[in-house]
């Protein structure tokens, strides 16, 4: 195991890219949305919802959880009706009862890919011996999707790229004890917010990253930081990310460009159809139509 530190990881961000038509990729990756950007519209109009985001231009979405009373094929034929194919799907660790829960899932929405959201932090992240049984579990589970013809992920937060163990960072440790075959929906922001390159993260992990979190904002650290209450967030191209950097070292390997925005400041409808617009304009990512230069 290597003891790292932040420059290794690549804390030093890069310049903003001005020539954007140099960082778009000849056959860009899809866009999609993480639907818990939208949780509290669908609470209130779920079909409605899902019609104005493919409106907008989102190739597909990722599921996170539906409202109490709203089951698994009155999502999926939703999700149908308004003409969004499912990319992936954030579950909870597929143990105990929530195995069945995960087959479900990808049996209604006709997805592959399952991810686990990795909320809250988990205290065996605090030391070595707590992140290497985590480890443990995450290999359990990804035999058990393997075995069901499903593929297993991780999405991270700010902690796993922050807190150190041993003089190793937590990602390095997971890096080191995880079977090969897992794969890291690299949520960009949070890679930023822990002080590293999300650039650099994406280039290294390569083919281990199909899906990205994009995400916009301050991107800043700070005690007070909550993943339940984050600071408010940007549309994509209006914070602190070096989306065009991101998006080159992705080339090849992603598949999936998935806006999220945890919380925003104002309407969240408009800094999505702002988000999709800056993307897709610039050659970042792939929509549904392309949007007019």
């Amino acid at each position: 195991m290597q003891t790292v530190t932040a420059g290794m990881l690549g804390a030093t961000m890069l310049p903003h890219v001005a020539q954007y038509q140099q960082t778009a990729l000849a056959t860009p990756a899809k866009l999609g949305l993480q639907l818990y950007t939208v949780r509290d519209a669908i609470k209130t109009d779920m079909v409605g919802t899902l019609r104005r985001v493919a409106a907008m231009g989102f190739d597909g979405v990722e599921t996170a959880f539906w409202p109490d009373g709203v089951s698994l094929s009155q999502a999926s034929g939703a999700l149908r009706d308004a003409g969004l194919p499912v990319s992936s799907c954030h579950i909870e660790l597929p143990i105990g009862d929530h195995r069945q829960v995960m087959l479900d899932t990808a049996k209604a929405f006709g997805a592959t890919r399952m991810i686990w959201h990795g909320w809250p932090e988990d205290p065996r992240y605090s030391s070595l011996a707590g992140t290497k049984e985590l480890a443990a579990i995450y290999n359990e589970s990804n035999r058990f999707a393997k075995d069901n013809g499903l593929r297993f992920g991780l999405h991270n937060h700010w902690w796993e790229y922050r807190n150190s163990v041993g003089g190793t960072y937590v990602f390095e440790v997971l890096l080191d004890e995880l079977d090969p075959d897992i794969f890291f929906e690299v949520d960009t922001y949070w890679v930023k917010v822990a002080g590293h390159d999300p650039a650099a993260i994406v280039a290294r992990l390569g083919a281990r990253a199909p899906l990205l979190h994009i995400k916009d904002g301050p991107a800043q650290f700070h005690p007070n930081l909550a993943a339940d209450n984050p600071d408010p967030m940007t549309a994509v191209g209006q914070g602190t990310q070096n989306f065009p950097a991101i998006v080159r070292a992705a080339k090849g390997h992603t598949n999936w460009m998935v806006v999220e925005m945890d919380r925003t400041a104002g309407d969240v409808f408009t800094a999505l159809q702002q988000s999709c617009d800056y993307l897709v304009r610039n050659g970042l990512a792939r929509g549904r139509t392309p949007v007019p230069r």
